[in-house]
């Protein structure tokens, strides 16, 4: 299954999470993050059922080809939203799926009436990077040993129109 090309792939539907996704979920977080940068089952699964987030999935010929979480808080009567990660398996990557959790993570902050969405991206990674540029996200800072030592992150940054 790994090595079907794309044009073979169905095509990605996107829907809310639910509760059992979270096998596939974890499979994912398990193939594109080693520790001790990887998320703990716990920890994910905390993310991805707080009160005030949003969990997206991308599923492409029954099973799930990606997530992305995010969540909300208000500070001041302003809310923001903060992506927690977005994450797509090896064999659905460069079919738009990243950008398209991307897009709907930020209509579901607008709804939220979110002002700011904003998150934190591994510096050496370039293809998130040009990601969430593309899509109008401006570099904002540096914090170093963020993921662990040695390895800093990069704040992103975009204004929402609600």
């Amino acid at each position: 299954m790994l090595l079907r090309t794309i044009a073979e792939n169905g095509p990605v539907h996107y829907r809310l999470y639910h509760p059992e996704d979270f096998a596939q979920f974890y499979a994912i977080e398990e193939i594109c993050f080693q520790p001790p940068v990887r998320f703990s089952r716990r920890y994910l699964r905390q993310i991805i059922e707080r009160g005030n987030s949003v969990t997206w999935v991308a599923e492409q010929d029954g099973s799930v080809a990606g997530f992305s979480a995010a969540d909300f808080t208000t500070e001041f009567d302003h809310t923001f939203a903060y992506v927690q990660t977005i994450e797509v398996a090896p064999a659905h990557r460069n079919q738009g799926i990243g950008s398209e959790l991307l897009r709907r993570m930020e209509d579901s902050a607008r709804a939220a009436r979110a002002t700011v969405i904003w998150l934190h991206v591994d510096a050496a990674n370039e293809a998130a990077i040009h990601l969430y540029q593309a899509h109008g996200y401006r570099h904002q800072g540096r914090q170093e040993h963020y993921y662990y030592r040695g390895r800093a992150a990069d704040v992103y940054v975009k204004p929402l129109q609600t």
